[in-house]
């Protein structure tokens, strides 16, 4: 098995938002946003997801309304 290249290890992961030409993120779709937490709650970084630092913030702000308005849970069980 060949090693791999250092081009391989830092292969630059692409924002899914900024392919799907999203402009707002809405708090109410729970769904959409429980992609950017973790089984915890915690919401995932940039480095994991491959988000633009644009709509990482997006993220975190729509996430951070969503368990305020109790449709997201702050800890999940």
């Amino acid at each position: 098995m060949a090693k791999p290249s250092k081009e391989d290890l830092k292969k630059k992961k692409t924002c899914g938002l900024c392919a799907d030409k999203v402009t707002g993120l809405d708090y109410k779709d729970g769904s959409k946003l429980r992609r950017y937490l973790t089984e915890a709650g915690k919401i995932i970084p940039r480095r994991v997801t491959g988000s633009c630092a644009k709509h990482q913030r997006m993220v975190a702000v729509a996430v951070k309304r969503a368990r305020e308005a109790a449709i997201l849970p702050y800890v999940f069980d």
